[in-house]
């Protein structure tokens, strides 16, 4: 699958990979970025109404067995994965910033998985840059 941009999140995580941009500078520009999350749909639910507040991320199993929290850069990256996992077919479009402090760390993420465009994060970088979020609400 060739990776065209559809986004400036896109074009600069493209430019991580070409080498062109650092990553270090893509991950601390990413918690203001909104990403897409797939969601577990709810049976049934009432039009346009979210019963749950906890909505249920996707995640999905790696070769080696690692569960990890699939996120995207668009909807559209997206679609590859969740039709092998159909009930997922909501999702949330949110803030790097909002999901990090929802999970609090210790949780790996894979962004954009299945595409060759993509990046990995595992429990420890998600840790550290939880604590490197500045305040939700400064005072």
């Amino acid at each position: 699958m060739n990776f065209i941009p559809h986004n400036a999140l896109e074009e600069q995580l493209a430019a991580v990979h070409a080498g062109t941009l650092d990553a270090e500078t893509f991950v601390l520009q990413l918690a203001g970025q909104q990403l897409f999350m797939p969601v577990r749909d709810e049976k049934n639910p009432i039009q346009g109404f979210q019963r749950s507040l906890q909505a249920e991320p996707l995640i999905i199993e790696t070769e080696d067995g690692e569960r990890v929290l699939a996120v995207f850069t668009s909807p559209e990256r997206a679609k590859p994965l969740v039709e092998h996992f159909p009930e997922f077919s909501g999702g949330l479009l949110t803030e790097f910033s909002w999901l990090l402090r929802r999970i609090g760390g210790g949780v790996p993420i894979a962004l954009n998985p299945g595409w060759d465009i993509g990046m990995d994060f595992d429990a420890d970088t998600i840790a550290q840059l939880v604590v490197q979020l500045p305040p939700e609400h400064p005072a």
